[in-house]
């Protein structure tokens, strides 16, 4: 009897650190190698910078259904072509016109097989919200004297697709000649729209999308879509692209996407 009565505090004891040892090795268990979340899947997208409002929606759509995080980095096609051309790391080029999707394919710098065409675009003239100016977009329309001795804000027209389409509009309408003088280069159209928007620049010529992502600036009119060519956003896996790049351009293509596009006021590309 006297044995056991010694044994119970120590049989007590033994169990309680039984016990105590069970429970430390319960989170080393859990944190062994091969037991860890793997890391979050990622891309990083080379976008034009008239998407930046519609692409960042439709990205979090995508990283919700999919949970591949996205960033993208914004600027005008040209430069993130160059950019590309250069040696940058992207999986994903969305540009804003074909020209320099057509580049980075030249140079082989596309995967095959995964360039489409995404959305449209409609080319329009801007002022800034209280500006009381009023043009009809015609030929030979007075765009000139409607700068009353201001400039007009325009995306350089020497390599960024905006001011590519609006140097065409305007050769064809008859007026760079008397405008060309008297542009403000922007690197993008973001910029241009900018510079209209803080009352820099007394007119400005950019995308329907961004003109109606900015309260500050109001539309005077629509040039017409045979004045330039059609506006077309591409987009395309890069050759050094992550397999998960197949799987957001696939999402790019998709209803939901379509209609995230279509409230920003994007439109199907034209055929």
């Amino acid at each position: 009897m006297a044995i056991r009565q010694t044994l119970r505090p120590r049989l007590r004891f033994l169990t309680a650190l039984l016990g105590l040892l069970a429970a430390v090795a319960a989170p080393a268990r859990e944190a062994a190698p091969g037991s860890a979340a793997l890391p979050q899947p990622s891309l990083l997208v080379f976008a034009a910078a008239s998407l930046t409002d519609a692409l960042e929606e439709a990205d979090r759509a995508f990283t919700a259904d999919s949970h591949i995080a996205v960033k993208t980095s914004y600027a005008g096609s040209s430069v993130l072509a160059k950019q590309i051309e250069a040696g940058a790391r992207a999986d994903v080029f969305f540009s804003a016109d074909r020209e320099w999707m057509d580049y980075l394919e030249k140079h082989g710098l596309l995967r095959p097989g995964t360039r489409h065409d995404v959305l449209g675009n409609a080319l329009v003239l801007i002022a800034p919200a209280d500006s009381t100016v009023q043009l009809k977009i015609a030929p030979q329309f007075a765009l000139a004297a409607a700068l009353a001795g201001g400039r007009l804000a325009c995306a350089d027209p020497d390599s960024v697709p905006a001011g590519l389409y609006a140097r065409a509009a305007l050769t064809e309408l008859g007026v760079w000649d008397a405008v060309a003088p008297r542009l403000a280069r922007a690197e993008n159209v973001r910029a241009a729209l900018a510079y209209v928007a803080r009352g820099e620049a007394p007119l400005g010529i950019v995308y329907q999308t961004d003109a109606l992502s900015d309260k500050h600036v109001r539309v005077v009119d629509v040039f017409p879509a045979d004045t330039h060519p059609p506006i077309i956003y591409p987009a395309a896996a890069t050759s050094s692209a992550r397999p998960e790049s197949a799987r957001y351009l696939e999402f790019l293509r998709s209803e939901r996407a379509r209609q995230i596009f279509s409230r920003y006021g994007f439109s199907a590309p034209a055929p």
